[in-house]
């Protein structure tokens, strides 16, 4: 009894499960010939550059294991760094560098390594240990991103992302992830980052939450993170949009950040984007997504502006 109440409120209130995700949206609008362009990060990257869509820029690509050798030559002069699998998932992998000299290598948290350790991290990336089907896969080295100062007070060590959810290109939800102590410095909601959703008119966020729990402030800092005008929005919309123009895939998240002197700047997509963004906005994704659908006219192909505009009307 309890149960099916639980279940007929959610309904009422849209919010959409695993089992409707795949079935009313991820399978009819993503065929499968498109999944390894976002199942790749190297490959999601370069179809970016080719479409004129800003991604941090790319330090190295370390493809086999002769490389390692001349990994402190690929890296000279470069002071701070990110390494990630191209195939990996969930943040798994990523390797964040602040500052580095001969000897050592520094964290985020402070935590230093030895470029041994570096190398080691790396190897067990090529060996496919955080890819999506532990496959053989790339190191890939990039620029690491200045946080924007307009989330320096609700940001812990590491650097927030925006996850934009389009539909038919279309952005239809948004929020922003804010990295903690508990997430380690990870833009990470399943670690423990805060998610807040973002008003798709405004750009402004409203709610947030960290676990299942609803919060007003970052738990390590003290400030508000609802209220906040997040920068270069209609651009950050505009960026989630062409995610459609560029893959084909008619359902999928786009995962933005914003770097101080670049601005926004596109991460990844993703053909199976998660559905906690609807805790962090309180509301769910299956009204959206219906009236998306009672607006769409067949046969015209909208333009990306007159996408984000029309996500910007029917949030509103």
């Amino acid at each position: 009894m309890i149960l099916a109440a639980v279940r007929r409120v959610l309904r009422d209130r849209g919010v959409m499960g695993l089992n409707a995700r795949n079935g009313l949206y991820i399978a009819p609008h993503n065929a499968r010939r498109h999944y390894p362009v976002v199942d790749n990060k190297l490959l999601t990257k370069r179809l970016a550059v080719r479409a004129n869509i800003p991604t941090p820029p790319l330090y190295a690509v370390i493809e086999a294991h002769h490389q390692l050798r001349k990994l402190r030559e690929l890296l000279a002069g470069r002071q701070a760094f990110v390494v990630k699998p191209a195939r990996g998932a969930a943040g798994n992998g990523i390797l964040l560098i602040t500052a580095c000299d001969r000897e050592r290598l520094t964290r985020p948290s402070g935590e230093t390594l030895t470029w041994e350790a570096l190398t080691h991290h790396v190897a067990s990336i090529l060996s496919g240990i955080h890819s999506l089907e532990g496959l053989e896969d790339q190191a890939m080295i990039e620029a690491l991103i200045q946080v924007d100062p307009v989330f320096e007070a609700v940001t812990y060590r590491g650097v927030p992302d925006i996850r934009i959810i389009v539909y038919r290109g279309v952005p239809v939800m948004g929020m922003v992830r804010l990295p903690t102590r508990r997430s380690d410095g990870r833009a990470n909601l399943h670690q423990g980052a805060i998610g807040a959703g973002i008003a798709l008119a405004t750009g402004i966020t409203g709610t947030a939450v960290q676990g299942r729990m609803v919060v007003s402030h970052h738990p390590d800092t003290g400030q508000p993170v609802s209220g906040i005008r997040v920068p270069h929005w209609p651009r950050i919309l505009e960026i989630a949009a062409l995610g459609y123009d560029m893959t084909g895939l008619g359902y999928l998240g786009a995962d933005a950040v914003i770097d101080r002197t670049r601005g926004p700047v596109l991460l990844e997509l993703n053909a199976r984007p998660g559905l906690a963004i609807q805790l962090a906005n309180q509301d769910g994704l299956r009204g959206r997504l219906r009236r998306l659908d009672a607006a769409w006219k067949p046969g015209l192909s909208p333009s990306v502006h007159e996408r984000v505009a029309l996500a910007r009307t029917l949030s509103s």
